[in-house]
């Protein structure tokens, strides 16, 4: 009994992980589906979500919603200014030239953060409270709940975004074929942008429900950047279920090796699949491999 019970803790866990894991590498998929880049950037708007939000409350003093509103617009706009500055002037650059400028740009958006801030570990308040709720025996925060909650909304408005709007169909088109949507009238620059702000957008949202569980810093864009990459490569760069399947997925089998084996092998689980993934089925769990006919 004890066991089954420990069993549900390190799986309300690791699905309040995964979700996290989920937005953020659907902050991937959005842009590698529209441009064909990998934003190893991705991970510092997560990063800015939270930092924002604890300069919004501790220093400008506003509630928490004004807060948390501001620092997604803010987290936002920096993506979309990265887009502007560092990938738009680009003409023709080679994959390898986009990864080391997404790269740096990741490095960059670290350093003023340290300057801006400072390198201490920061608490973001809990959106509703910190008293344990009990699940058949497991402990659940209020926390928790809001980052189910919010995940789903997100996903749900993705979903709604891309298959139901027409902005969404065209990124959509312009990640089967971008030439070929340029030459219907669809403006491709337009749906880069926009692969941008949404996706810093996500990143920031992330960044933002998950500060009060393992507070924040300067730094914490790092790590949570790569396992979303991780669920995004599970999923297979899918911008829908895949990638949300896949950062679950993560989650559960890193709560379960933290749990079962050693905490210390709790980012490495992340990376061992990675590695799994990429030698055994390249293309991702829950997608096709792509076949070309000449």
């Amino acid at each position: 009994m004890e066991f089954a019970q420990q069993l549900l803790q390190y799986l309300v866990s690791g699905f309040s992980t995964g979700a996290i894991y989920a937005l953020i590498g659907l902050g991937f998929a959005i842009i590698y589906n529209a441009t064909g880049i990998i934003n190893f950037a991705q991970g510092e708007f997560v990063m800015l979500g939270g930092m924002l939000t604890l300069f919004f409350l501790n220093v400008a003093r506003f509630g928490m919603i004004p807060s948390i509103i501001l620092a997604i617009l803010v987290a936002t706009l920096c993506g979309v200014v990265f887009n502007r500055l560092a990938i738009k002037p680009l003409k023709k650059p080679s994959p390898l030239n986009l990864v080391i400028i997404t790269i740096g740009g990741s490095i960059l958006m670290r350093g003023l953060a340290m300057l801006i801030w400072d390198k201490d570990t920061h608490a973001v308040p809990a959106f509703s409270g910190s008293e344990p709720l009990d699940l058949a025996g497991a402990t659940i925060l209020p926390q928790h709940l809001w980052i189910f909650g919010i995940t789903i909304l997100a996903i749900a408005g993705n979903k709604f975004f891309f298959y139901y709007t027409i902005s969404g169909r065209a990124m959509r088109a312009c990640s089967y074929n971008s030439r070929a949507a340029s030459l219907v009238g669809i403006a491709v620059e337009r749906m880069v942008l926009f692969s941008f702000l949404l996706s810093s957008a996500l990143g920031a949202v992330a960044g933002i429900i998950v500060a009060p569980l393992t507070m924040t810093s300067y730094d914490v864009g790092v790590m949570l950047g790569l396992k979303g990459f991780c669920a995004a490569i599970i999923g297979g760069m899918s911008s829908g279920i895949g990638t949300v399947l896949g950062g679950i997925i993560l989650g559960i089998l890193e709560a379960l090796g933290a749990g079962l084996i050693s905490s210390g092998y709790k980012d490495a689980i992340a990376f061992i699949i990675l590695l799994l993934i990429l030698f055994v089925r390249p293309q991702g769990l829950f997608r096709k491999a792509e076949t070309e006919r000449v």
